[in-house]
């Protein structure tokens, strides 16, 4: 069977839009090999934790109430902390999203009258509200508890400007820095683990103290190695993006320092109790499953975004990063310049995917984002950025942001769909 007249006619796809993902996919083949060779290590990573910590059918068994002594719980968490170089983790169905998880990180390090410095610029949308620079008083922000917040802008390449950081770390105590690994919904590299290792090393150099906390979302299995591997104190993440492999259904992750991720658990359920309580409910098989599966899934995202960059700058538009660039997470951002373009590329993303490929997105005013925003989302998972899935500010200058995959060939059905709604919009 021919493969460009199958898609051609059964999904109304043209001609042209079917040579140009092929001339896009042929151009992009050695990113696809290094992107391979990056998942092998990593899944004999989590082969290698699975083993040494003797995962069993027994660690699957559900537990209720109190959940004590869950040894699929308590194993689950140290096979992350294998894999992530960490001294401990916290690995809960209990954390509701990214944002949840790094909240959670916040307020368990953080006390009244601690300064926190977010050295990477604006932090993401939905963590203003957290910090307390957005929303109202009293709804109980980091600002409610006195807790002072300052930001150091990045420079205009996008990195990290030092010079502002020293003069801030020598000039007053910072309790912690958060370092936001993805972009967000901004135009600037993302930072690989040895760029955010470099930068704690700056700052532990000037203020050894200062507590290190990465927002590490979209980022994992990206790379070989985790911030932790170069001296985060913590990172964070959801197990509905990279780490949970497309078959979590809920969670979250938090991994570092044994002090501090035991200040997280008391933070999540209560001091005192902390880590020795909490029932599983059945979710353990899925969260391994998961993670057994994610180098895969995340190297099939990649796969994506590669040639999604490339479709798109064929096309004439403006992309990061680039088809050629090596990446540090999973996202890939498309300038298109035009509200209407952008509603244009979700929409065709949407028509993609295997879930609600009939609905048609909308921009709209989602909670905790300050702009009207478009989500393209038919995902098995609600709210999965692992699945395949694009979503934009509606605000000059009208960057697109896609993500995810669970196989490649389905997210490449989408990237030729909404390369078709542009080619036929001219």
């Amino acid at each position: 069977m021919d493969k460009n007249k199958f898609i051609t006619d059964n999904f109304g796809i043209s001609k042209e839009a079917a040579r140009l993902i092929n001339e896009a996919e042929a151009d992009v083949k050695e990113q696809f090999k290094y992107i391979e060779d990056i998942c092998e290590i990593n899944q004999l990573k989590v082969m290698k934790a699975f083993a040494d910590n003797r995962v069993s059918d027994s660690h699957f068994v559900a537990t209720t109430g109190y959940g004590y002594d869950d040894l699929g719980r308590d194993t689950l968490d140290r096979v992350y902390a294998d894999i992530m170089n960490a001294e401990d983790a916290l690995v809960r169905h209990n954390f509701i999203s990214g944002t949840h998880t790094i909240s959670t990180a916040l307020f368990a390090v953080l006390r009244p009258g601690d300064t926190l410095a977010s050295i990477t610029g604006k932090p993401y949308d939905t963590l203003e509200e957290v910090i307390g620079i957005q929303g109202e008083e009293g709804n109980g922000s980091l600002k409610d508890f006195d807790v002072d917040y300052v930001q150091i802008d990045l420079k205009d390449d996008g990195m990290p400007d030092t010079e502002e950081i020293k003069k801030l770390l020598t000039s007053r105590k910072i309790k912690a820095v958060a370092i936001q690994r993805s972009k967000g919904y901004g135009w600037r590299p993302t930072y690989s683990s040895k760029e955010i290792g470099e930068l704690i090393s700056f700052v532990k150099e000037i203020s050894p103290e200062t507590i290190c906390i990465v927002d590490n979302c979209y980022g994992e299995f990206v790379e070989t190695e985790e911030p932790t591997e170069y001296g985060a104190d913590l990172i964070a993440g959801s197990l509905i993006k990279n780490p949970g492999g497309g078959l979590a259904p809920t969670g979250g992750y938090i991994a570092g320092k044994a002090k501090y991720v035991e200040l997280c658990a008391y933070r999540l359920t209560s001091v005192g109790i902390g880590k020795e309580a909490g029932a599983s409910l059945g979710f353990n098989r899925q969260m391994y499953q998961g993670l057994f599966l994610a180098p895969h899934t995340v190297s099939q995202a990649l796969k994506a975004a590669v040639l999604c960059s490339r479709v798109f700058e064929k096309l004439g538009f403006e992309v990061d990063p680039k088809p050629n660039e090596i990446r540090h997470d999973i996202i890939q951002s498309i300038k298109f310049g035009d509200a209407q373009k952008v509603i244009e590329f979700c929409r065709g993303i949407q028509k993609g995917a295997p879930v609600d490929s009939f609905v048609t997105p909308e921009p709209w005013d989602m909670p905790g984002y300050s702009d009207q925003v478009i989500m393209a989302a038919g995902a098995f998972v609600q709210g999965a950025s692992i699945e395949l899935s694009a979503d934009a500010p509606i605000k000059p200058p009208y960057i697109a942001y896609m993500q995810g995959g669970l196989t490649y060939e389905s997210a490449k059905l989408g990237i030729m769909v909404a390369a078709d709604k542009m080619l036929r919009k001219g």
